[in-house]
């Protein structure tokens, strides 16, 4: 018995492996296979079922295997595909037919189809390309009370000509945008570009793509082609309204969520308290908009708070900035007191310096020199003279004074 069947299980399987044999002989691949650019960093892929095929394959499928600019594959029951990636170098990508019954997988043969290299000189592309979003508060429409601008910069070909001249644009979804607004280097080229409003949706899952050709009376410059994340170049507004209260020794500190699309349970926060008198750095991870702390009352404190989107609500990206810091304490009263008798003593000493330096170089006479009276001629002297006569001295004594106005000088001349 247990021979006949050994040999009924191994017919079996002789039987179904002719039958794969055949069946895989019957699955044909796609024909028609382009591939389109239909976009900034998009291409377009297609293909029709081949015409042969049998139609009963209701299970057929197809394996796409994107081979350039980088690897990567996927599967789909549609003749249809969009693919996002950068297109300056080429694309390149070949697709298959499967079919999947039960536990077993048959595919046909691959099909290939490419995208030539965009044309240019080599080394004429810009270099270093960033890019950074911003969310502000949007005063043009109330469906949309958020709007995200947009900048970006970057550094010229090294071997792109003096006249180089280079133009940027933007993809996100299907919406495409060109720059409007440079910023130049001292040759007047392009170095950066500035979209104060734009159709990015800081909470969207899209690529944002960037795409920036140039032009040369000298050269072919080729584009150039780069994809971010949203949340990667999101920078995040730092807490608004931030607000402390110090009551003896406890500090009750407050803030609201930054600007942002993003409601109030997207966000944690990192709060930094510095004792500037001691130096010492209190750190804190929070998921609340409060937070209470214990100080000493000879100390000024600076109070700081940056926010992140958490990752329930997007994929986590890099924290914002610092709020503007806030200083409490009674060390700061205590230099506030002070500052109020320095300064006018400093002043007070800074006048008395001046005007001693002033007298002793005379400066105050070469400034305002005085004004010079007229010089009297000397018959408008005035004379006076006196006669006294004594009872028993015969003698005569006359006194002639001098007076000249000009110099206050008086003379005197007596004769006996």
């Amino acid at each position: 018995m247990l021979p006949t069947l050994v040999i009924l299980v191994g017919s079996w399987a002789t039987l179904q492996a002719d039958l794969l044999s055949d069946k895989k002989a019957l699955l044909l691949p796609p024909v028609n296979f382009t591939i389109k650019a239909t976009g900034i960093a998009q291409v377009r892929l297609h293909w029709d079922p081949n015409p042969d095929q049998e139609q009963s394959n209701v299970d057929l499928q197809y394996h796409v295997k994107i081979n350039a600019p980088q690897e990567d594959d996927y599967s789909t029951r549609k003749t249809d595909s969009k693919y996002v990636a950068p297109l300056h170098d080429g694309f390149a990508a070949s697709v298959r037919s499967i079919l999947k019954r039960s536990h077993v997988s048959l595919a046909s043969s691959w099909v290939s189809a490419e995208l030539k290299a965009s044309p240019g000189s080599s080394g004429t592309s810009v270099m270093n390309l960033t890019c950074s979003t911003n969310t502000v508060v949007s005063s043009h429409t109330h469906l949309r009370p958020y709007q995200v601008s947009l900048r970006c910069t970057w550094l010229v070909g090294k071997d792109a000509p003096e006249d180089t001249q280079y133009f940027l644009y933007y993809r996100f979804g299907a919406w495409t945008e060109e720059c409007q607004e440079y910023s130049r280097d001292t040759l007047n080229r392009n170095t950066g570009c500035w979209f104060p409003r734009t159709f990015i949706n800081s909470k969207g899952f899209e690529q944002l793509a960037v795409h920036v050709n140039g032009s040369s009376k000298h050269a072919a410059i080729k584009p150039f082609d780069q994809l971010f994340a949203p949340h990667s170049i999101d920078q995040v507004n730092p807490p608004r309204n931030v607000t402390v209260k110090l009551e003896e020794t406890s500090l009750y500190i407050q803030w609201e969520k930054p600007v942002s699309a993003f409601p109030v349970h997207c966000f944690n926060y990192e709060l930094k308290i510095h004792n500037t008198k001691n130096g010492y750095f209190q750190m804190e991870k929070l998921a609340t908009n409060k937070f209470i702390s214990k100080i000493d009352d000879v100390s000024t404190y600076s109070i700081q708070v940056r926010a992140v989107v958490s990752s329930s609500c997007r994929v986590s990206g890099s924290w914002g900035q610092w709020s503007q810091p806030i200083y409490v304490g009674k060390e700061k009263k205590l230099l506030a007191e002070w500052r109020l008798i320095v300064f006018p003593a400093t002043s007070c000493f800074v006048l008395l310096i001046f005007s001693l330096i002033c007298r002793v170089c005379h400066i105050w006479i070469k400034l305002f020199p005085s004004v010079p009276a007229p010089k009297s001629n000397i018959k408008d002297l005035l004379v006076v003279t006196d006669y006294e006569k004594a009872a028993w001295n015969e003698t005569k004594i006359e006194v002639v004074s001098y007076v000249e106005e000009a110099g206050f000088e008086v003379m005197e001349n007596s004769m006996f």
